[in-house]
């Protein structure tokens, strides 16, 4: 069996055709066709490399740790089909592999290539950039300077990072077509922002915008005039047909060289990404609405391709990619895992889950049955009681502090560690960036998405915010949380209430 497994990144899955969107993407919905579409699918841990880390590991990881890299301990699905005898490529432009806390993730793979450029990716280099350069650039974009300097090597579409990926992916597929057992991750950092794209993508969507360029909006409030938010939402779209054409690409491959007897094909993101719903921009330091919570996944695989085009309401996971690509390629799926494979909800739908967990660092701890979705505060979100555990003191952009070693202590109270002990340490009260961000609109709420899909209203039901917690609870034992992740949620650990 051969895989091919496609992230991109920040998909709103309501900007697609296939999910009732109405931008341009018709290759989403080609693929919709043919494959199996999940209407019920859940992010675990985020943002991106805590999610890429469930990915690879089938386990949640927001209760433990903030953003950083795989651990010793930590069973990479990467790792286990090599293991089986099944070659792993990873083709990226996802520039936070190059970071401090995503540097581990590459290496698990039988080989690896990057794209670099994207974003504010510290590649390109001008020691003394163009008169002018910032002045082009929307105020809001001023502080993204590396940002500014890399679109200085862009002239023309070749030059995108994302073409680039593709270009990558075909000259593996060219190379390896007639070999078996291989797996390929193509991941395309696009439509992140910047939401910046060629013009003949950008004339599908007109905006009465007459400005500097305005495609990077920062994660905050939405404050801007309707012009500015109509812009912004313009280029996301057109970022997003971009991707759309692209993997329109990847499926005339597919069909030229019948791929589909032989191939199986994975698409899916790590989160999705607010565009001005709820008056908010992006995807960390407000609630995780289902614009971020809520993402596309459509899985392909020849022994099921009698089930083209239909779709399933099981609720489902980020943590349940890794048992599957597992299944695919005929692993056992290690015990650490708590994700479940979908190959068999491929055949037909059916429950695996009666509620899943999901969050970030420090922030709510948030639960859905597909019903229902209830986010959980702590109280006192300034003094709450966090711990790190980890071998690999690293956030996203750099190293551990001395100060943050202080009260510091080699524990070892997971069974998901084997034989491996962990750090543990204090987060503090302020989060540095990639532990964690600054939270607004920390309130414990209960939203009803059957009368209430965009979650406008929250609703007063004490029955069932009392079986969420429960269902929480029971999760978050199996998932062997801290006790502290209990009491910062104004719950008892598990010892607690059985001394009661």
């Amino acid at each position: 069996m051969r895989t091919v497994f496609v992230i991109f990144d920040s998909l709103n899955r309501l900007a697609l055709e296939c999910y009732g969107g109405t931008n341009i993407t018709p290759n989403f919905a080609r693929l919709a066709s043919r494959g199996v579409t999940f209407d019920t699918h859940y992010v675990g841990s985020l943002p991106c490399m805590p999610a890429r880390r469930e990915m690879h590991t089938g386990r949640h990881n927001f209760l433990h740790r903030s953003w950083g890299p795989l651990e010793p301990f930590d069973v990479s699905f990467a790792e286990e089909l090599q293991k089986n005898g099944t070659y792993t490529h990873l083709i990226s432009d996802h520039y936070h592999y190059w970071s401090d806390g995503g540097a581990t993730y590459h290496s698990r793979f039988s080989s690896w290539e990057f794209l670099r450029g994207q974003a504010w990716d510290p590649f390109s280099a001008l020691v003394e950039p163009p008169a002018g350069m910032t002045s082009r650039y929307h105020p809001m974009q001023q502080e993204r300077h590396q940002g500014m300097v890399n679109r200085e090597f862009i002239h023309s579409e070749t030059d995108y990072s994302l073409v680039g990926c593709f270009d990558r992916a075909f000259r593996f597929l060219d190379a390896n077509q007639q070999s078996d057992k291989w797996f390929m991750q193509l991941e395309c950092f696009d439509p992140h922002e910047p939401f910046m794209a060629p013009d003949r993508f950008k004339s599908l969507y007109p905006s009465d915008y007459d400005g500097p360029i305005l495609d990077w909006p920062l994660y905050k409030r939405v404050d801007e005039s309707p012009e500015e938010i109509n812009e912004l939402r313009a280029n996301y779209a057109a970022l997003l047909t971009m991707c759309d054409w692209y993997l329109g690409k990847l499926l005339d491959y597919f069909d030229e060289h019948d791929l589909w007897k032989d191939t199986s094909l994975v698409v899916t993101t790590d989160h999705g990404f607010l565009l001005g719903e709820h008056d908010w921009w992006a995807k960390s330091r407000m609630p995780f609405y289902e614009e971020v919570s809520r993402i596309p996944l459509i899985v392909y695989h020849p022994d099921f391709a009698d089930q083209a085009g239909e779709r399933r309401s099981a609720l489902t996971q980020t943590i349940d990619l890794m048992p599957t690509f597992l299944d695919i390629h005929g692993c056992a799926i290690p015990e650490t895992v708590e994700g479940v494979s979908l190959l068999p909800l491929l055949g037909g739908d059916q429950k695996i889950r009666d509620a899943g967990i999901f969050g970030r660092f420090g922030a709510a701890t948030n639960i859905t049955d597909g019903r229902y979705t209830y986010f959980r505060y702590p109280e006192d979100m300034e003094n709450q009681d966090l711990w790190e555990y980890t071998l690999m003191p690293t956030h996203q952009k750099g190293l551990f502090a001395d100060v943050e070693f202080e009260g510091a202590t080699l524990v070892k109270p997971f069974t998901f560690l084997g034989d491996f002990p962990v750090m543990r340490l204090p987060a503090g009260r302020a989060l540095v960036k990639g532990q964690g961000a600054r939270i607004e609109d920390a309130v414990t709420v209960l939203y009803d998405l059957e009368s209430d899909p965009k979650q406008l209203s929250p609703i007063n039901d004490p029955i069932t915010e009392e079986r969420l917690i429960a269902e929480m609870i029971a999760i978050m034992q199996r998932t062997e949380a801290p006790p502290e992740a209990y009491a910062r949620l104004g719950f008892d650990t598990p010892e607690e209430r059985l001394r009661r």
